[in-house]
C-alpha cells in the first residue's frame, strides 16, 4: 500500500491508522504562528462508525488504502440488515441499515449500488446520485405564484420531505439528488 505525507490527505481518502480503517471526512490545513503547519483531519472508522480528530504533520507518513468497488443489487431488508447480491457471482452480502444513514429511504428494490470492499470485507455502499420518486402529497398549484425561486413542501412515496417547484403536482415522478436530498428535475 502506498504511503502518503500527512499534508496530502484529502476528504474521501481511506487510511490505515492505529490498526483500523478510517475515511477522511474533513481536512483543514492549519498554519499556526509558532511551529510547523499541520493537517487537522476528522476521521470516521469504516467498521464501527466512530469518529476521531487527528493532527498530521507533513513529515508524518500514513498508509493510503485502495478499496475495490463492485456493483451490487439490493434484494431486501431483514432485522436491520440490508441484503445485497453480486450480479456476476450471485453471492449475497449483508450490511447494517444504519450504514446508509438518512439516505436509507432512497434505497429501492432491485437498485444497483456501488459497494466498497477491503480484502473481501464489505465496508461501504454508495447509492446512485439520482433516484426517481413519486410525490404522494403536496399543495395544489396557486395561480399567479410564479416567483423565480418559490418552492413548496412535498412528501415522497418513501416518506422523505423535499421542496419542489410550484408546477410539480401530486402523483408526479421527480428525480431527487441523493447526496443533497434536493429536487433535481421531473422524471
Amino acid at each position: 500500500m502506498p504511503k502518503i505525507n500527512g499534508n496530502e490527505i484529502r476528504p474521501g481518502n481511506v487510511l490505515e491508522h492505529n490498526g483500523g480503517l478510517w475515511a477522511a471526512v474533513k481536512v483543514d490545513h492549519v498554519k499556526p504562528g509558532k511551529g510547523g503547519a499541520f493537517a487537522q483531519v476528522e476521521l470516521r472508522n469504516l467498521r464501527n462508525g466512530s469518529k476521531l480528530n487527528e493532527r498530521f504533520r507533513s513529515a508524518d507518513k500514513v498508509e493510503r488504502v485502495r478499496l475495490e468497488q463492485k456493483d451490487q443489487q439490493f434484494l431486501y431488508e431483514s432485522d436491520g440488515m440490508l441484503v445485497f447480491m453480486d450480479a456476476e457471482t450471485y453471492e449475497q452480502i449483508e450490511l447494517p441499515a444504519e450504514l446508509l444513514g438518512e439516505r436509507r429511504p432512497f434505497l429501492q428494490d432491485g437498485m444497483t449500488v456501488k459497494m466498497e470492499f477491503y480484502d473481501n470485507e464489505a465496508l461501504n455502499a454508495t447509492l446512485p446520485q439520482k433516484v426517481t420518486c413519486k410525490i404522494v402529497e403536496t399543495e395544489p398549484v396557486v395561480k399567479g405564484q410564479t416567483a423565480a425561486n418559490s418552492f413548496k413542501p412535498a412528501v415522497l412515496d418513501n416518506g422523505i420531505r423535499v421542496m419542489v417547484p410550484p408546477f410539480v403536482g401530486e402523483g408526479e415522478d421527480i428525480i431527487v439528488n441523493t447526496e443533497t436530498m434536493d429536487y433535481s428535475e421531473r422524471a
